[in-house]
């Protein structure tokens, strides 16, 4: 684990015992914009937002000082299209370097020098999309270059040995077969990747769901050699566990016991609280978010990777400390 050291592992478990048992949040997700340079197939965003209502900096610092999560995510949209992004993630690093910083995007504007700021800035993880293990990503994300831009990009950073690089990929009906050529290319790279779950929830296109009893049986197989693969490499991020959720998920068609607004939720980009980025309830403040949605809340149709990592049982938390930071995720990658 980079820019990470063993004292602040302590701290990042001590912070997470304490709100697990508190119930307060283990994982806030600050989507700083809803623009994005890209139009995803599995995604309801896309374009430029004009004249967007945007929380600035020192609204990120008091947000972070008040909740006190252990671990915050950055995402959007497309968080590279902040001009003042470096100055976001320097506001939300407190002094003592909680919290554990994720930084999720598309690659689009990756470069050595946002690399290098982010990374110098406080960024813990670098959290980077890819469905397709070559030119196909292109025509899922509906960017022209894409893939290569990430197969030329995404090894000159892992040069620097921060070792802080994730591939995140939503598993779909779509790419099921090239599961493990992903991860092979992650290996290839240098670079690490995490699963998760593609879910409906933000389109209503059940296309990319893996429900057929022939797709299933792939899964499974896929599931078995990712767990073979994990035992010879460090590039697998998953656990054990989380991947045979995941399928548990996909075979099922639900995960029931969701914890949205308690365990993690999200922060919009004009400051309000939603419980996850598939729910478009807006609060003010958690309190209003658990009375209001999660103590009723019975939804169980997603098992994105923000969920999945949050709602580990507390043996299951402090079992990934302090490599629990090199295994969470994105959001719906």
């Amino acid at each position: 684990m980079t820019n990470f050291s063993p004292l602040q592992g302590i701290k990042l478990a001590k912070r997470g015992i304490y709100n697990y048992i508190t119930s307060r949040p283990l994982v806030v997700s600050y989507e700083v914009t809803l623009s994005c340079n890209c139009n995803c197939r599995h995604c309801e965003l896309g374009g430029i937002i004009k004249n967007e209502m945007q929380l600035q900096p020192d609204d990120y610092a008091n947000l972070t000082r008040l909740l006190k999560p252990p671990v915050v995510q950055i995402s959007g949209g497309e968080p590279l299209l902040r001009k003042d992004i470096v100055a976001i993630v320097k506001a939300i690093k407190q002094s003592d370097g909680l919290p554990y910083l994720i930084f999720v995007t598309n690659g689009v504007l990756l470069n050595e020098s946002h690399y290098l700021q982010l990374h110098e800035a406080g960024v813990n993880q670098l959290s980077v999309s890819l469905d397709f293990p070559d030119e196909r990503h292109d025509e899922f994300r509906r960017h022209r270059g894409l893939y290569e831009h990430l197969e030329q990009t995404l090894p000159k950073l892992a040069k620097f040995g921060y070792r802080d690089i994730i591939l995140n990929t939503a598993i779909t009906q779509a790419n099921l077969k090239d599961v493990l050529p992903l991860a092979k290319r992650a290996m290839d790279w240098n670079i690490s990747i995490s699963y998760s779950a593609y879910t409906s929830l933000r389109t209503g296109n059940k296309d990319y769901c893996i429900d057929s009893e022939e797709d299933l049986n792939i899964l499974r197989q896929t599931t078995s050699e990712l767990i073979e693969l994990k035992k010879q490499t460090s590039h697998v991020i998953n656990s054990k566990a989380i991947l045979l959720d995941t399928l548990r998920y996909f075979e099922r068609g639900y995960m029931p016991n969701c914890k949205a607004g308690k365990r993690f939720f999200v922060v919009m980009p004009d400051g309000s609280f939603v419980p996850c980025s598939h729910r478009g309830n807006k609060y003010s403040t958690q309190k209003e978010m658990i009375e209001d949605f999660s103590q009723a809340n019975q939804c169980s149709a997603c098992y994105d990777a923000i969920r999945s990592y949050s709602e580990r049982t507390l043996s299951g938390q402090l079992k990934d400390v302090p490599g629990y930071s090199k295994q969470l995720f994105a959001r719906n990658a």
